[in-house]
């Protein structure tokens, strides 16, 4: 699949078959709040203002204005989960953007906190440095990545798709391309301990 597509891939069947399974489980909501107070702990100040882009309908985004008194923005390109989003969370329309990593409709230095959440295992490797240069242009103090890992890039298949699903060491490429990042910390969900999917996560901060 080449790259110019991964978009329409998103906003199309597929994306939409997607909602159903990001919908949250009783067994894995309550360690992904955990996951997030873990996270949280390690700020130097906590945010005033997030942007998750990518989304979906919100699950993250509803911990985080559970456990913050936050602004909340979400960019997301797959208009049914939008408005699954805006059922789940208190957002208002000014705040949910439709677009790519790549190309944020939204001010420089705008957001606290920029971050995804199984977002740039989905890029391809040639849009990945721009889209990574979007979220670093956009957030005013943090950026926060919690994806798959790989030591080195590679493509595996994804429910029966070549060319939608990598993974690589993302915070290695973070420091390598915006080396006056700043390694706030890093940390590691294991499934069989959390329920999560085996997720690394990154946070830095902008000088």
């Amino acid at each position: 699949m080449k790259n110019n597509k991964q978009l329409e891939f998103w906003r199309g069947e597929f994306g939409d078959l997607y909602i159903g399974r990001n919908t949250p489980e009783d067994v894995v909501y309550p360690s992904r709040v955990e996951m997030w107070k873990k996270i949280l702990s390690v700020f130097p100040d906590l945010p005033s203002s997030i942007l998750e882009v990518g989304s979906n309908i919100g699950n993250n985004l509803k911990i985080l204005d559970q456990l913050l008194d936050v602004e909340i923005y979400a960019l997301e390109p797959n208009a049914k989960a939008r408005e699954t989003l805006k059922k789940n969370i208190e957002i208002t329309e000014d705040k949910i953007f439709n677009g790519s990593a790549k190309d944020l409709p939204i001010d420089s230095s705008k957001i606290d906190l920029v971050f995804t959440s199984g977002v740039l295992i989905h890029i391809a490797p040639e849009d990945l440095q721009s889209s990574c240069a979007e979220i670093y242009r956009v957030s005013r103090r943090y950026i926060l990545s919690i994806e798959y890992f790989n030591p080195t890039p590679i493509q595996i298949p994804y429910r029966g798709h070549d060319g939608v699903l990598f993974k690589r060491d993302f915070g290695s490429f973070w420091i390598e391309n915006f080396p006056n990042l700043k390694v706030i910390d890093y940390g590691f969900f294991w499934k069989p301990q959390t329920g999560l999917d085996n997720l690394t996560w990154w946070l830095f901060q902008k000088p």
